[in-house]
Order: structure tokens, then C-alpha cells, then sequence
């Protein structure tokens, strides 16, 4: 009976396997495609089928696309506009989180319905009231307006994802801390979000996403060629070249890649002991 078990488990686990390996190899087949389609010859169309490697590969595209456009100078203002962005969002949604964690019960409800609703609104209605207030301020043309959205935590979900780590953290350790003589921050920084680590990864790398595939408000509110982001220089090679399909192939994985690499380093802290499932 044991040894029956013990294959049943072992045939159960390898059934997993091979469905998250067909799972995951589905997703990986645009990736695939399109940097295989990155090595075609200029000015050919995409593969029409998938083409692992094509013969001859030319890989002179990649250096080609950073001599057409000075993809360089935004790869590195996307990297700065991100890192920048991060830390920003981390602090304003830890602590409007943990704010609304420590509310009473009566208030969290209607404080979580009123961030679910902010969730529906869509951002498309806030661009002419953004671009006045920006013009006011003067933050016109400067990345002051990217990075305004951080300051409130870039996204109402991203409060909720601090708040529910932090009601799940047990109570006590709050007031054993309190009783220590602990201030607000002090507990928010030594306990709550120690134990909210996950949190912290998880919405880290969603804001890396976020700020990191931004096209339209660089595209509103810059005007200076070498302030724009990676995204905006992906359009801009798609309009010197519109019919050139390597390099727009090359030019998009080379904005893919980081985004790729980022999510395969933290993505254990998803999943398992470590990750969000562990957390709950």
C-alpha cells in the first residue's frame, strides 16, 4: 500500500510538471517568435511559421537599432524612471496600507469599496485634468510628472495588496509593540513590514511593469527627445521604419528582456513558503 502511494504521489507530481511545463511553454512561444523574427534579414516580413533560428541570422540588428535612434540614452531614462519610481511607490502604499489596516472596523469597509471604485475609473478621464495640474506646477516636460502617481502609490491596488498582508499579520505582535513604546512608524517599519515581504516583491515588480511599459504619459507630458523612455523609442523605430520587421523585432526584445529576467529572479517569492500563496 505504501509503495502504491508513494508511485501515485510521484505519477501525480510528474502529471503537475508536465502540465506547468505545457503551460509555460505556451507563454514562451510569442517570446520565442519574436526574437527569432529579431534575426531575420532587414526588411522581410515575420516568419510565418515558428522559425527557431533563421539561417543566415543576423544579429548586426540589435546594433543597427542603437545607431538608428539613441535607444541607449532610453533604455537608461526607463531604468531611471523605474528605480525612481519604486521605492516612492513602496513607501506611499506600505503606509496607506498599514494606515488602513490600523483603522477600525467600521471604517475599512467603506475605505476598501472607495479603492476598489478608484480601481474602475478609467485613466483615460484623469489625462486633461493631469496635463492642467502638471502645467500649473510646472512639471511640464520633466519626470516629476511620470513619478506623481507614486507619490500616491501608483495604483489603488497596490494599497489593498499592503493592506490585506498587513490584517493577516497577528495582532499582538501591533500591540506588544505599542506597549513597548513603539510609534506608528517604528511598527510599521520593525514589524509589519518585515513580515510583508512578499508583498513588498510582488508589488515592486508590478511597479517596475507599470512605470516600465509606459507609453502614453511620457508621451504627454515630455517634450524633450532626451528625456523620452524606452517605449516611446520603440514608436519612434516603428515610424522610421514602419515595414522594417527585424528591428522593430529586435528593439522589442530588447525592451522585453529586463522585464523577463526581473520576473524569472523574484518569481519564487510567488509561489510556495516564500511567495503570496505562503502568505495567505
Amino acid at each position: 500500500m505504501i509503495t502504491r502511494n508513494r508511485v501515485r504521489a510521484r505519477l501525480g507530481r510528474l502529471g503537475w510538471h508536465l502540465a506547468s511545463g505545457a503551460a509555460a511553454a505556451l507563454f514562451l512561444l510569442p517570446l520565442v517568435w519574436m526574437a527569432s523574427g529579431s534575426l531575420r534579414q532587414p526588411g522581410l516580413p515575420p516568419p510565418r511559421a515558428l522559425e527557431w533560428l533563421p539561417t543566415p541570422a543576423e544579429w548586426a540588428n540589435y546594433r543597427r537599432i542603437f545607431e538608428l535612434l539613441p535607444l541607449g540614452r532610453y533604455l537608461l531614462n526607463s531604468v531611471v524612471v523605474a528605480g525612481l519610481a519604486v521605492p516612492i511607490t513602496l513607501l506611499a502604499a506600505s503606509w496607506a496600507g498599514f494606515a488602513l489596516a490600523q483603522m477600525s472596523t467600521r471604517a475599512q469597509p467603506r475605505l476598501v469599496l472607495l479603492a476598489l471604485a478608484l480601481l474602475l475609473v478609467p485613466i483615460t478621464a484623469l489625462w486633461l485634468a493631469r496635463m492642467a495640474l502638471f502645467n500649473w506646477l510646472g512639471w511640464v516636460d520633466s519626470y516629476a510628472a511620470l513619478l506623481a502617481p507614486a507619490l500616491m502609490g501608483t495604483s489603488p491596488l497596490f494599497v489593498l495588496l499592503f493592506y490585506w498582508a498587513f490584517r493577516r499579520q497577528p495582532a499582538e505582535l501591533v500591540e506588544s509593540a505599542r506597549l513597548d513604546g513603539a510609534g506608528a512608524f517604528a511598527i510599521w517599519w520593525s514589524v509589519a513590514l518585515p513580515l510583508a515581504r512578499s508583498t513588498v516583491v510582488a508589488v515592486a515588480l508590478l511597479t517596475v511593469l507599470v512605470y516600465w511599459s509606459d507609453f502614453i504619459n511620457p508621451l504627454l507630458y515630455l517634450r524633450s527627445q532626451h528625456l523620452y523612455t524606452l517605449p516611446v523609442g520603440v514608436q519612434q523605430l516603428q515610424q522610421h521604419d514602419r515595414g522594417n520587421w527585424p528591428l522593430l523585432m529586435a528593439a522589442a526584445v530588447v525592451m522585453a528582456t529586463p522585464a523577463v529576467l526581473l520576473f524569472a529572479a523574484v518569481q519564487r517569492y510567488f509561489l510556495g513558503q516564500d511567495g503570496l500563496v505562503g502568505e495567505a
